[in-house]
């Protein structure tokens, strides 16, 4: 099946093809929406097939994947070079890279004030001078679904047309893609979705500790397309003892720094059972929930 749109409501589409799957969201003249959206559907078309035709570099070590050549190919290699001291592939950024991608064609035109496109949560941001964005942060929506709750907000984000930040993405064990780590849930925000993709990828495989509750598998064993290959990756954490928490998150949180050092980040949370770290270079970016 190809690329299918449906309108969500009065102002958010909604674009599905294979596993990529967008909620898009303009503000503007109202011409200039309808044209912002006829653009991103048009850039959507080919986005899977361009995919598709470079997989195999793309599930190859970063410096084995320069000759890509697809926008959104070329898009998830510069997000994760920085990386290329450890075992990264292009893969790690790919959800971020699609939703900059398709914000790039939604703000290629006058009269759009502020637009976003949400790729499974990794999120890319168009805001014009004056315009701000806020998002809600819950650090384990899972834990929250599995009892029949709605996930209470744990502290939100402000992003100001005037910082330097169009991406925010999150990664975890919990979530739709393997990790090497233990982390609930790590928040990225970044310069664009990508960069903040592979930087909360990085950050939540740190979140790490030797237990006896954690249970890792080779991530070959659970899917037959993974990029890991036998790499061991989570798929349990059972309850741990609070010095394993702290020592986890202290590990998280030191590259964390780094890569707020080295301009590669903005702001991260980080959360493990409960308990929540914040590296935060926004000054207050991160909010607490009343």
């Amino acid at each position: 099946m190809g690329p299918v749109r449906a309108q969500l409501d009065a102002t958010r589409l909604h674009f599905q093809h294979g596993p990529i799957d967008l909620v898009i969201e303009a503000a503007g003249e109202r011409d200039a929406v309808a044209a912002a959206y006829r653009r991103a559907w048009e850039r959507f078309q080919d986005v899977l097939g361009r995919l598709v035709e470079e997989l195999p570099a793309l599930r190859s070590h970063v410096d084995r994947a320069q000759g890509v050549k697809g926008p959104v190919a070329r898009r998830m290699l510069a997000a994760c070079l920085p990386y290329r001291d450890v075992f990264i592939t292009p893969m790690a950024a790919v959800a971020g890279a699609v939703a900059d991608e398709i914000i790039a064609a939604v703000s290629d035109g006058e009269g759009i004030s502020k637009a976003y496109v949400n790729n499974g949560g990794d999120i890319a941001l168009h805001l014009e001078s004056g315009e701000r964005f806020s998002v809600g942060l819950v650090s384990d929506p899972a834990h929250a679904l599995r009892h029949g709750h709605t996930p209470a907000l744990d502290g939100s984000f402000e992003i100001l047309a005037s910082q330097p930040v169009r991406g925010i993405a999150s990664s975890g064990w919990r979530g739709r893609s393997f990790s090497l780590g233990i982390a609930d849930s790590v928040t990225v925000l970044a310069r664009d979705a990508a960069a903040a993709d592979a930087a909360a990828t990085m950050i939540a495989n740190a979140v790490d500790v030797d237990d006896p509750a954690v249970v890792r598998r080779p991530a070959e064993e659970l899917a037959d397309d993974t990029d890991l290959g036998k790499l061991p990756v989570t798929v349990a954490v059972g309850r741990l003892p609070e010095h394993a928490v702290q020592c986890a998150l202290d590990s998280g949180e030191r590259r964390a720094r780094v890569l707020l050092a080295e301009g590669l980040i903005a702001c991260a949370a980080l959360s493990l059972q409960s308990r929540v770290r914040v590296v935060d270079g926004m000054r207050g970016g991160l909010r607490a929930a009343a």
